[in-house]
């Protein structure tokens, strides 16, 4: 088998799968694609169509990290035979920074900072909200990988939790989570104090929450996005966080990056000025954990884990599924 994982990787990455690896996989690494490439696996997320043509023994793209992008999608229906994947290594960070902003947002702790950084203590005093998770309703849209670990996460909160499924047909349970058709989200939503938004971006979600949907919510709801910017309606989001009808909101994807490196320290993240809300905890796209020794930790751990049942079984795990972008 042989494989080869373009990008910059530190000497420790190469031996961990050196070592957790049989001499048989044969792994090479770089920046430049060898002058005869002749890898049966290549890990990358944005190939260049030339990678691909010139690669005549490719039969699988592992993109190594979450999100397949509409270039690499696009690639991939031009050569039907090219099977694609996905590891799902940072699953549980993104989790985890998803959980924290449903904290941060619900305890009101960044305007609550930001007042006592001034020597400020009338958020003591004034009734600046802080409001309980445990026992309330929470509703997971995507159950995938991040949905599954934060529902773990919200469980031992002693909340009720329900989550959508496009792949869903009929309502079933799964570990204490109601699991609902994606077509049940209209009659959910409701009944939501806390949702938590985990889709990929795709024809069927861009939008899904719209300004209809989001109006469906409890006037006391808290949101989490954690999947992509582009799943929620931007102008209803901020009037609707605006004015209070959406109590807060924790944001860590958004619908404006920066275009350069240049552009890193003075890019707002909407079109609107989420930025002045007291009620919106703003995260960079930090959920993956890039450059964070953990979660490199856990993609090299994830490959090694893919390659090994791929050479025992003929079966590589996590096939994305080309219609859904997942």
């Amino acid at each position: 088998m042989r494989i080869f994982i373009y990008g910059e990787y530190e000497d420790w990455q190469r031996t961990f799968l050196k070592e957790k690896l049989p001499d048989s996989i044969q792994i090479s690494w770089g920046k430049e694609l060898p002058a005869q490439p002749d890898y049966q696996i290549l890990v990358w997320g944005r190939p260049e169509e030339n990678w691909l043509a010139k690669a005549a023994d490719l039969k699988y793209l592992i993109v190594p990290y979450a999100g397949i992008s509409v270039q690499t999608l696009a690639l991939q229906k031009k050569y039907p035979h090219l099977h694609l994947h996905n590891l799902h290594h940072n699953a549980l960070p993104t989790a985890e920074m998803a959980f924290s902003l449903l904290l941060t947002a619900a305890k009101n702790i960044v305007p609550a900072h930001n007042k006592l950084q001034k020597g400020d203590w009338t958020p003591r005093y004034a009734g600046l909200a802080n409001r309980l998770i445990a026992g309330r309703n929470v509703l997971i849209l995507g159950y995938g990988s991040v949905g599954r670990h934060l529902a773990e996460m919200c469980a031992g909160m002693k909340t009720h939790i329900c989550a959508t499924r496009y792949s869903c047909e009929k309502i079933y349970t799964e570990n204490g989570v109601e699991i609902h058709p994606a077509a049940h989200l209209i009659k959910l939503l409701p009944e939501t104090n806390i949702l938590l938004v985990t889709l990929p971006l795709n024809s069927q979600t861009e939008n899904i929450l719209d300004r209809e949907k989001l109006e469906l919510l409890p006037e006391s709801a808290l949101l989490v996005n954690i999947g992509r910017g582009g799943l929620i309606e931007e102008e209803a989001l901020y009037e609707l966080l605006k004015t209070g009808r959406i109590a807060a909101a924790g944001l860590d994807v958004w619908y404006n990056y920066p275009a350069s490196i240049e552009d890193r320290k003075h890019t707002y993240p909407g079109n609107l000025p989420f930025h002045e809300l007291d009620n919106v905890v703003l995260s960079p796209h930090r959920g993956g954990a890039f450059a964070n020794y953990d979660t490199e930790l856990l993609r090299v751990q994830h490959l090694a884990k893919m390659l090994l049942k791929f050479q025992n079984t003929g079966i590589m795990p996590n096939q994305v599924d080309i219609n859904r972008g997942y």
